[in-house]
């Protein structure tokens, strides 16, 4: 059986990262788009980042611009984005797909272990989210429209 921590991503500066690192840590991961009506989560999420990061939380944010064309930019326009409107401190991924023939195998992964409404596999839109226990378990899927403020009610749940 695969385990969450068994994937290899690459960083917003194209490096190549082990999941293994995030051991021991809840996780929220998230596909984003810089140009989406939901963009000012990334306030919200940097808001819940700097409350429970001390208690073991980690944001991995993945931009994907398979909804609407809402990421064109570079990695590195990205980044700056992120960095200027949001003052983010939580890593940034590079872009990748999440759904579809190129999807990368960890949103296949997350999909198939916490399908959307009815079963569905398929991530609908920009910032759904996903969260994962200390022990590397999904534990539930959050639709775009969920605000950091809801999911920040399960987290101090998860990280207590």
């Amino acid at each position: 059986m695969t385990k969450i921590y068994e994937f290899k991503v690459e960083n917003i500066k194209g490096e190549e990262v082990s999941l293994e690192e995030y051991k021991g840590k809840s996780l929220l991961i998230i596909n984003t788009a810089s140009k989406c009506g939901y963009t000012n989560q990334y306030q919200g999420l940097e808001d819940m980042y700097k409350e429970f990061k001390e208690k073991g939380l980690e944001i991995l944010a993945f931009p994907c611009n398979q909804f609407g064309a809402q990421e064109p930019g570079s990695n590195e326009e990205i980044a700056e984005f992120c960095d200027l409107s949001f003052k983010t401190s939580f890593p940034l991924f590079s872009k990748l797909d999440v759904n579809g023939s190129e999807a990368h195998p960890l949103f296949e992964y997350l999909k198939k272990e916490a399908p959307g409404l009815l079963g569905s596999k398929n991530i609908k839109w920009n910032f759904t989210k996903f969260l994962v226990s200390k022990n590397g378990v999904v534990l539930k899927r959050f639709a775009p429209k969920d605000e950091p403020k809801k999911i920040a009610i399960e987290l101090k749940k998860l990280l207590s």
